[in-house]
Order: structure tokens, then C-alpha cells, then sequence
């Protein structure tokens, strides 16, 4: 399998392209500052998906997608500090933050399927 075959690299992919069409919305002062940063934070998704995918050894698989985890954590953040700033409006930042929050289910799910030691990839 392809690390372009995961669903989670997908919908990834699907948030870097909103989150670039949203941030070409934020104040022509926030180009290097909260436009750059949640840019950077969103291409980092899945890029690091497709990294940890590419290393062929499970650890560092699990590794890139805890960096990936931090970097969806950080996009929440900006996302909410545009929102608070008047930049977004609450729909907007509602529907990226349930974007979000359903690639950090993904994200989890692959974890522990990747994870002997976690209990969601035991069996009973």
C-alpha cells in the first residue's frame, strides 16, 4: 500500500487545500504571521504522514505520525486564534475544526493499529 492509498493522507490533503483557500481570506497583514504559520502547520499533516509511511520501520512511522498529531493540534490553535481575531467566522472554523478533529481520530486509529502496546490494537 501506498501512503497515498490511506484515507488519513487524503483528507489530509483535503484540509491543506482549505485551509489555503481560507487562509487567502485572512488580512493582507497576516501574511507572514498567522496566514504562513497555519499554512506550514496544515502541509505538515501529510507530509508527515507520507515520511513516517516512506521510513519502512514502524517506530519511525508511529513517530512521524505523532509529529503530524502536534502539527493538527497547532492548526486547531490558529485556526481558533483567527476566529477569536474576527478573521473566521464561527462556521468557517467549525467546519475545519471538524475536519480536524476527524483526521485526529484517523490519526489515533493508525497509531494504534501500528502499536502492538496499545490497547486498541489488542485483542480480548
Amino acid at each position: 500500500m501506498k501512503y497515498s492509498d490511506l484515507q488519513v493522507w487524503q483528507k489530509a490533503i483535503d484540509l491543506v487545500v482549505e485551509v489555503y483557500s481560507l487562509a487567502k481570506d485572512l488580512p493582507q497583514e497576516e501574511k507572514f504571521a498567522l496566514t504562513s504559520q497555519m499554512r506550514r502547520a496544515a502541509v505538515s499533516i501529510p507530509a508527515n504522514i507520507a515520511e513516517g509511511h516512506g521510513r519502512k520501520a514502524t517506530n519511525a512511522f508511529l513517530n512521524h505520525l505523532s509529529i503530524a498529531n502536534g502539527s493538527l493540534v497547532e492548526l486547531e490553535t490558529l485556526i481558533e486564534i483567527a476566529r477569536r481575531l474576527g478573521y473566521l467566522d464561527g462556521q468557517r472554523a467549525n467546519h475545519v475544526r471538524d475536519t480536524t478533529a476527524e483526521i485526529g481520530r484517523m490519526l489515533n486509529g493508525l497509531k494504534g493499529s501500528l502499536n502492538p502496546r496499545s490497547p486498541s490494537s489488542r485483542t480480548s
